[in-house]
């Protein structure tokens, strides 16, 4: 199967995939998605037959980061292996790696390497921690990065102790950077002519994301602390109980704040001193949030939504994870696509929260099997078919 592009956004552009588990996958993806031929390259099945962080091949985390691609295998512990790689490297745009810095160096594909081969190349590299420094040999992982971000300091209720987020926040987003970050550089490609190397880590996405969190500390020496469900600056903004259940409610700013207080029959709570400014509301954040709960019990979840949302407050509720796909809206945005798996039948996968008018991003294939394309992809670089027959013999591929 010749590169089936996802989207024409980005299919002129050759992408070497050498990634594994999540954050260097993710970034790839973004890639895929939008039309990218991408190549995953991985060990022969003789040389790593273990199952891998992440659960089986055919099982949902697997397929839904790896769609979009062709795959083949390459023996990069053997010298051959290596040189194939070169030749890939040599007619290709982009590589993505999440090894830990030293391994590019010991299989000779560092950034300096593969740049002797083809100067335009962009190597896209996620660690752990970054590519020096003095963590640079420590093994990453996402919880480990979500604890030195900082992140689980400020997750959960208030003096609960430390509490991860129920996704691979660092992982994720650490992928998204990259990503990010390798388009920004095939764009100034188009200036310079030449390639460079992107880098992102766990701990850089993690800090990063903290966002204004982080940003009251460099500016104001201030420790953010846990908040539960309590935005840390919205007030009232959080979690209220209904008579079946709760809802999330968005009560931020003086406008919003006056309509809010109008649509659910609170308008003493407008002319009462301790609630008439948001410093006030801050300083007495607990009292207000018992009062509105005493509303909010009164009436079902989807009333609520619906008064406060015509109201113009934000107002939403809180689903579980198979409620999210049967809402309307979600169903709307196409936000589960189905892709033809020859390996398992019909699959739906996450699609891309991202929308391109002209040139939008769909699941063009499946996730390929392991090695799928080895022979078409080295044909496409001159081999043989003898010579494709020997380097499988010595599992070079």
């Amino acid at each position: 199967m010749p590169h089936h592009p996802a989207s024409s956004a980005l299919s002129r552009f050759t992408v070497l995939d050498l990634t594994r588990v999540r954050s260097g996958p993710t970034c790839v993806r973004q890639l895929a998605d939008w039309g990218a031929n991408v190549i995953k390259i991985e060990l022969p099945e003789a040389l790593d037959a273990g199952e891998g962080l992440g659960g089986s091949r055919q099982g949902p985390d697997f397929q839904n980061l790896h769609r979009n691609k062709r795959a083949i295998t390459l023996n990069l512990k053997e010298k051959d292996g290596v040189d194939l790689f070169k030749k890939l490297v040599a007619k290709a745009d982009v590589v993505v790696e999440n090894y830990r810095p030293d391994v590019k160096g010991r299989l000779g594909i560092d950034y300096d390497s593969l740049a002797e081969v083809n100067p335009k190349i962009i190597l896209g590299s996620i660690s752990g921690f970054g590519q020096d420094g003095p963590y640079q040999g420590r093994p990453g992982f996402d919880q480990i990065a979500q604890g030195m971000g900082g992140l689980m300091s400020i997750t959960g209720l208030p003096g609960q102790g430390p509490v991860r987020v129920g996704i691979p926040i660092a992982d994720l987003c650490a992928g998204l950077l990259c990503a990010h970050g390798i388009m920004v550089a095939l764009l100034e490609r188009e200036v310079s002519g030449k390639g460079q190397w992107v880098q992102s880590s766990l701990l850089q996405a993690q800090i990063f994301m903290l966002d204004f969190q982080a940003a009251r500390w460099t500016m104001s020496k201030e420790v953010a602390k846990q908040a539960g469900n309590n935005h840390p600056t919205s007030i009232p903004t959080g979690v209220f109980q209904t008579s079946d259940g709760h809802i999330n409610l968005a009560v931020a700013g003086g406008a919003i704040w006056e309509r809010f207080c109008k649509a659910v029959g609170g308008e003493r709570w407008l002319t009462d001193p301790k609630y008439k400014t948001g410093a006030d509301r801050s300083k007495n954040r607990d009292a207000l949030n018992a009062e509105i709960e005493e509303v909010t019990r009164s009436k079902d979840s989807a009333s609520w939504i619906e008064i406060c949302n015509k109201a113009g407050v934000p107002a939403g509720p809180i689903y579980s994870i198979d409620q999210v796909f049967a809402d309307p809206q979600v169903k709307h945005l196409k936000m589960a696509q189905t892709v033809h798996s020859d390996a398992i039948g019909d699959i739906d996968l996450v699609a891309q929260g991202i929308g391109l008018s002209r040139t939008p991003s769909t699941f063009a294939v499946a996730p390929p099997e392991r090695g799928e394309h080895t022979d078409e992809v080295l044909a496409e670089i001159g081999l043989s078919k003898a010579e494709i027959a020997g380097l499988r013999k010595r599992n070079v591929i």
